[in-house]
């Protein structure tokens, strides 16, 4: 089944050429195990959702590790029937749908907490789409259950939830948001912004003025 996404990495930096060609060393690893596109907007990266995540975790660690604010921005799908199968994405991502909910978010649970640590926190908001089926809203309601145990969990925001945590957490969540929850021959997406480095005194100055 065709996974993939299409990323874009922001530094906020008069270098941020420098800080993005850098970053995309971080790719070199993966790119046996996934396809890679890049252009003046994004970088669309197909593969398995594991490889897929962890090489959006490196890319923006890689980024983030300059110490300037950096988001990532990323679109995240599987199973979607606008595209065609690749065979480097494998077997179907989410073959573990077939077991009952509670055990998948006890999977997911065992997945994050055993996820190593990166040493750079960071701040993430996603949203998930669980496209054309019925029990939709049992997924969901799954996920959000997972996601609050998850320990990477700050507060549900309109449209999206906030997560926060060292990077490899919050990473891992996403990832098994994405993995474990919506029907295994369906199509899920997912709507991530992830951030790092937020000067608190910009934050300070952006929340007065709103």
């Amino acid at each position: 089944m065709f996974s993939g996404a299409q990323v874009s990495l922001y530094p906020m930096s008069g270098n941020f050429v420098g800080i993005i060609l850098d970053a995309v060393k971080a790719l070199d690893p993966y790119r046996d195990r996934l396809c890679i596109e890049t252009d003046d907007i994004s970088t669309l990266l197909v593969g398995p959702p594991d490889i897929l995540f962890a090489a959006m975790r490196d890319l923006f660690v890689a980024a983030a590790n300059t110490g300037e604010h950096c988001v990532l921005s990323a679109a995240v799908s599987r199973g979607c029937p606008g595209e065609p199968d690749d065979a480097i994405c494998g077997v179907t991502p989410s073959a573990g749908r077939a077991e009952p909910l509670a055990d998948r978010i006890t999977s997911a649970l065992a997945a994050v907490e055993t996820t190593d640590e990166t040493g750079q926190p960071a701040a993430a908001q996603f949203s998930l789409y669980v496209m054309g089926t019925g029990s939709h809203m049992d997924e969901i309601y799954g996920c959000i259950d997972f996601l609050k145990r998850s320990g990477t969990f700050d507060r549900a925001k309109n449209f999206c939830t906030r997560l926060g945590g060292d990077a490899g957490a919050v990473f891992a969540t996403i990832h098994e948001a994405f993995y474990r929850f919506g029907d295994p021959e369906g199509h899920v997406t997912l709507d991530i912004t992830v951030s790092a480095n937020t000067a608190p005194r910009v934050l300070a100055d952006a929340q007065r003025t709103l």
